[in-house]
């Protein structure tokens, strides 16, 4: 069904057919309908004709009338935002309707200002007797959050907006972790406080989503365009930290040269007040200067997608030749864990930054050998946990893995369904898209769980 496309010239005319046949394979492979498919084109084309006759070319006129069919079609919708996503610009009413015009300058003077707040911050708590090392680490342990991640909200905040209610709901999330990281009776070396160290990060960094989002959290768009930052800002933080190891390195050389021990200021201010401040350094990085990282983390993970599928292939082939499916040892389950979570954290990323109208199906394989194998894994986990807990009873660290697991145990069996569906050509990745954005709450919930009521629950210890 072809319409007209007004005054275009031939070549904006060849441009504009090429995009609407990449949406329309696109919209059919996610199983819409062909006669709804008509309907639509027959819409896109209309859309596109007013916008040429209006004076956009075909690039402007294609997206804004995809964009105006999107709204009322789920399939196109999918498509919008893959392919805003291969152009690397956000959907426009993220950046038309809250207007940011933060200049350069501007904003380099606002990040700097947080990064400073944030490296300040972590030394705050020794005006108060409070010490990096020794016997207050486990304090600094389960506040580490709380020196950086407020300022690194208030930043995204100031740059995308948000709204005085999530501003404050925002807020009451910091207030109420702040809360219970410190007002519980936790044992010292206990492992209800642990847990509460490692789960409460997990919150407050999808707490941070929010205000990345503009308080937009609830779009699948918006949820995966943080996980893209997330991946991003891994790999930029880990270049800074490399890069300004090297430097404490070669400055305490130099000093030591010269006879000059500067090994004390280094570790109580330097590395510390540095590694916080670097967090907020990182995320102007990855959202001001994408072009420094974009074409870096995806190559990583499109590297270590199947160097991990590798891994877990022999890693399953070890275990049974070695010790059999039970009897792991406790050392060993944990390191499972660990070990989930990279190639749950790996696939994620993935998914984000892959080309959804690519025709390749290699790397889906790969996604899915990895998925199958991260699957078999979380069975040999649960089968030991299990075992354990009838042997020896429920501990705080045993109920944790347990829930882990059976959570990634959902995860990881629907992500095989749904990619498999993905290459017999039954669904688009749309689908595997929308399972793990839509699943993203329920890890939240968990670690809520762990941080409030883990610790009364298992006496605190």
């Amino acid at each position: 069904m072809h319409g007209t496309v007004g005054q275009m010239s031939t070549d904006a005319q060849e441009g504009l057919q090429s995009r609407i046949d990449r949406w329309r394979v696109s919209v059919l492979a996610s199983g819409a309908a062909e006669t709804n498919v008509s309907v639509v084109e027959a819409q896109l084309r209309d859309h596109a004709a007013r916008l040429a006759d209006a004076g956009l070319d075909a690039e402007e006129a294609f997206l804004v009338a995809l964009r105006r069919v999107a709204a009322s079609d789920e399939a196109s919708r999918d498509f919008a935002r893959a392919y805003s996503d291969e152009l690397w610009i956000r959907p426009a009413e993220t950046e038309g309707e809250r207007g940011l015009a933060h200049g350069g300058a501007t904003e380099l003077s606002v990040m700097l200002g947080f990064a400073v707040a944030a490296a300040l911050a972590v030394k705050a708590p020794a005006l108060f007797g409070f010490q990096l090392n020794g016997h207050d680490a486990s304090f600094y342990a389960r506040n580490l959050s709380f020196f950086v991640l407020p300022f690194l909200a208030m930043y995204f905040i100031w740059r995308n907006g948000l709204s005085s209610k999530g501003i404050a709901g925002l807020s009451a999330v910091f207030v109420a972790g702040a809360v219970f990281a410190n007002a519980y009776p936790f044992t010292p070396g206990g492992s209800t406080g642990v847990l509460t160290a490692i789960h409460l990060p997990i919150v407050l960094w999808l707490a941070v989503g929010v205000a990345h989002a503009g308080g937009d959290w609830r779009t699948d768009a918006r949820r995966m365009e943080y996980v893209r930052f997330t991946g991003e800002w891994l790999v930029t933080y880990a270049l800074i930290a490399l890069g300004g190891g090297v430097l404490v390195a070669m400055t305490t050389g130099v000093f030591q040269a010269i006879g000059l021990d500067v090994s004390t200021l280094i570790s109580d201010w330097v590395l510390p007040c540095g590694a916080m401040g670097a967090v907020i350094v990182a995320a102007w990085l990855v959202e001001s200067r994408r072009n420094l990282v974009g074409g870096m983390a995806p190559m990583l993970a499109r590297v270590f997608t199947p160097l991990f599928a590798l891994m877990l292939v022999a890693l399953l082939v070890g275990v049974v030749w070695t010790r059999g499916v039970i009897n792991i040892e406790r050392e060993v389950l944990i390191l499972f864990d660990v070990l989930l979570v990279v190639v749950l954290a790996l696939l994620l990323y993935a998914i984000s930054t892959r080309d959804p109208l690519s025709e390749s199906k290699l790397f889906g394989r790969i996604q899915l050998l990895l998925v199958i194998c991260a699957l078999a894994v979380d069975v040999f986990a649960l089968l030991n946990i299990v075992a354990r807990l009838s042997e020896f009873g429920f501990s705080a660290n045993k109920t944790a893995a347990l829930g882990l697991n059976l959570i990634l145990l959902v995860n990881l069996t629907w992500s095989a369904f749904l990619q498999a569906g993905f290459l017999r050509s039954r669904r688009g990745l749309g689908a595997v898209e929308r399972w793990q954005m839509r699943y993203l709450p329920v890890y939240a919930l968990w670690a809520v769980v762990v941080v409030v009521a883990f610790p009364p629950l298992f006496g605190f210890a």
